[in-house]
């Protein structure tokens, strides 16, 4: 099992689910990553945390009410580690971007604030206190990868350069000119252009051992396939959709494969 202890500043550490049907959910990625869950109250409603080995993977809590009012769908949400969060907004309005919620304490857990960079699409920053994020990564039903998708792949590196440190390396992917972040040397995220009419957002993939059970078991377990499971350079993945609206993917990591190779 990847476990991890710590997350170095500016790396995606966590990612949640905001819901629209909370028990349906869990029901779901219980069925199809085998997820088991940790409950604890918050001020704005109980908070599941998604295990799996017993450590914790991602988190699922009901949609708030103001959300619900604007008729947002299900979605994953990407958090980011950052050392300050109060500097990493400061920041980001340097740098152009929105702050959609400002920073604010989550118990004893963290901190955290909500940002929108300059193309649109919406992410969090995490200053960690008693919870690092994941603790457990690139295993079946744990996070592996954070994918930007954006309509201006130049607009976003800079923000994202400026706001945490990453270097863009222009590289080409199955689907066009992409991105790739790096860190310290090594590949933290990738960019990549809109596809289908789509908004900019973040894309969240989960590591599964076997893409096409997985993509069985999403249908099986009342979710649909918006790609079935096809073989790309880093692994074979598939892109599907929860039965309560949010979009995820699941990918089957190819070992040989080096993302750096083309960066």
């Amino acid at each position: 099992m990847a476990e991890r202890t710590q997350y170095a500043a500016g790396t995606p550490s966590y990612v949640d689910l905001s819901s629209t049907n909370v028990d349906a959910a869990k029901q779901f990625y219980a069925a199809t990553f085998g997820w088991e869950y940790v409950e604890s109250p918050t001020p704005n409603g109980p908070y599941s945390m998604a295990t799996t080995g017993g450590k914790a993977a991602a988190g699922l809590m009901a949609q708030q009410p103001e959300q619900a009012e604007m008729g947002m769908p299900s979605m994953w949400s990407t958090f980011v580690t950052v050392d300050d969060a109060e500097q990493a907004v400061a920041t980001a309005e340097a740098a152009g971007g929105q702050i959609h919620a400002p920073v604010m304490d989550v118990m004893e857990a963290g901190r955290m604030a909500v940002i929108g960079d300059p193309t649109g699409a919406v992410c969090c920053v995490w200053e960690a206190r008693e919870h690092i994020g994941a603790q457990v990564v690139n295993e079946h039903g744990a996070l592996t990868w954070t994918a930007l998708h954006t309509g201006d792949q130049a607009a976003a590196a800079d923000f994202y350069g400026r706001l945490f440190g990453w270097e863009a390396n222009q590289v080409e992917s199955p689907t066009g000119p992409s991105t790739m972040f790096m860190l310290d040397g090594a590949p933290i995220a990738s960019a990549h252009d809109l596809m289908g009419g789509a908004p900019p957002h973040w894309s969240v993939y989960f590591a599964v051992d076997d893409c096409d059970s997985c993509a069985e078991a999403v249908t099986g377990n009342g979710g649909r396939l918006m790609m079935e499971p096809t073989d790309m350079p880093p692994g074979r993945m598939s892109a599907a959709m929860d039965p309560t609206g949010a979009a995820f993917n699941v990918i089957q990591l190819n070992p040989d494969f080096d993302p750096t190779a083309s960066a």
